[in-house]
Parts: structure tokens; sequence; C-alpha cells
């Protein structure tokens, strides 16, 4: 599998710079922990990852391939999962997942949504509609797609949000299962979740300088609000 990386990333939101000169890199099975108080470019930094939101400056890219040369591609590699649920409230916990299922191909949709109901302890909700899930519901739900629809790459921001702890447990076995496998995760989190060997980037060493100006270079747009991903 290949190595994920990005360098020299300067992030704008409105006209404010967030971090600038960001370094990272994660191998097969890594795992790299978000660090910093609010406000220093966490969620920024994901949105940037997943390919929705594009850097001011710098290269992301995977073994040197740049993103910008097959968004598509990369988009296949990535599951994001943001702070906010992103849950149909017309659809079924089942449907929703079925959605997503589709979207990445699966031969099954339908199966893969239960089986991912189910490894997230919540098969009893497969029938209720959106609108009708709790908070940890909908959050087991949202962190469900990265089961029903597969990617290499794992972006979580606060993924558990709304979790108690067996639930937390639950999801850190997720993890594990997935490094193993070669998969590679990205998460901004205020819960200790392990993530043995895993790194830690701390977004202020990247912070600019407070004279610093962002200049005026076409920043480019902004996607939908949550669900990158296959």
């Amino acid at each position: 599998m290949p190595v994920f990386a990005g360098s020299e990333l300067t992030c704008l939101r409105g006209d404010r710079l967030v971090f600038t000169g960001l370094e990272f890199r994660i191998a097969p099975g890594g795992a790299l922990v978000l660090l910093g108080p609010n406000g220093s470019g966490k969620s920024s930094l994901l949105r940037v990852m997943a390919g929705l939101l594009k850097p001011l400056r710098g290269t992301l890219g995977w073994d040197g391939v740049s993103v910008a040369d097959d968004p598509d591609a990369h988009r296949a590699q990535v599951q994001y999962v943001g702070h906010l649920d992103a849950v149909k409230p017309v659809l079924t916990a089942a449907e929703n997942l079925a959605f997503w299922a589709a979207l990445a191909g699966a031969a099954d949709p339908a199966a893969n949504a239960r089986a991912a109901l189910d490894r997230l302890g919540v098969p009893h909700i497969a029938g209720v509609p959106g609108r009708y899930l709790s908070a940890g519901q909908k959050r087991r739900l949202n962190l469900a797609r990265l089961l029903a629809a597969p990617a290499t790459l794992w972006l979580l921001d606060e993924p558990t949000v709304a979790l108690d702890r067996a639930a937390i447990a639950l999801f850190e076995g997720l993890i594990a299962e997935h490094r193993a496998q070669g998969g590679m995760v990205v998460l901004s989190t205020h819960t200790d979740i392990a993530t043995p060997g895993g790194e830690e980037l701390h977004l202020d060493e990247f912070a600019p300088y407070a004279d610093e100006e962002a200049g005026d270079e076409d920043v480019g747009d902004e996607y939908e609000e949550e669900g990158a991903g296959p």
C-alpha cells in the first residue's frame, strides 16, 4: 500500500491563515492523532486531507502522486466522518448505510449495511428512520460507514462524541483491526483513544506568524459539509 503524505501545506479559511508549512506522512498501518487548541486547524486539515478543502499552498499525495492529478482515485481511498452526523432523516439506518455502500461499489449494499450495524452493536436500529435516532445512535451509524463502505484512509473528526465508554472500546478495536490490515487512520479527538504506535501532529507548531499575510491567491472552492469518501 502507498504512503499518504502532505508537504508545506498552508490553509486559509475566510481571510485567516489557519496553518502554514504543515508536514505529515502516514505509512500503511499508521495512525496520526491531531492535537491543538480549538481553532488550530484540526478540522480544516482533515477536510484538506479528504479533498473537501483546497490548500492555499503545498502538496498532498500518495507515494508522490498528487491528489490534484487524480482526485477521483483519492476519494476512492478515503472515508471521512466529520463531527456532524451525516444522516438522511427520511431513510432508515440500514438505508443510510446502503446508500454509502452503493456509492463505494459494493456488490450487495444491503448486506454491507446489516453487517456494519451488527459490528457496531446496533442491529436493532436497522429499520428506524434517521430522524428518530438518538445522538449516540447517529454517531454509531456514521462510524458504521467505515465498514459498510471500506476505504484505506479513515479521516475522523471527533469520532467518539456522544459515545459511552463501551462504544469507545468497540471503536478502538475497529481501528486496531483496520490498521492491522494496512489501513491508515487520522483523527482529531478530545477523548483518549488508544492508537498504539501511532504518531501525534501538534498543529500549533504550524500556526502562522501574527503578521503573516495570506496574499490574494485563489483558495478554491469547498464542497459538501459531510460525507467525503466512496
